[in-house]
């Protein structure tokens, strides 16, 4: 799924208010941060990630990296941290409703 404009600014909006819940630190991208990830994704669709001065990574390689790995949107990137999304396939879970609105 693409993510048109409209709706990356209703993510950005949206993820201003929520926490961070993973930190990428000197072991970089491992197998278990990689679960941790889709884990949050899955429970909350949209998650907060911040890479730790410690780390061999960028914000940005981090997040090419792991939006890869979990086959999630990259959302922003700002400084050390970066916002990733993935719509649930929980049908009992509520999820994020994104503008419907196709950009020309």
């Amino acid at each position: 799924m693409e993510l048109t404009s409209k709706q990356r600014a209703q993510l950005r909006a949206l993820a201003n208010a929520i926490e961070t819940v993973v930190h990428i630190g000197k072991d970089g991208i491992g197998e278990n941060l990689v679960k941790q990830a889709n884990d949050a994704l899955e429970a909350r669709e949209l998650i907060k990630c911040r890479v730790l001065e410690n780390s061999m990574l960028t914000a940005r390689e981090a997040c090419d990296m792991l939006s890869r790995l979990t086959r999630s949107e990259q959302v922003q990137v700002i400084g050390t941290k970066f916002v990733l999304y993935r719509q649930s396939h929980d049908k009992k879970k509520k999820k994020i409703e994104l503008v419907k609105v196709r950009e020309k």
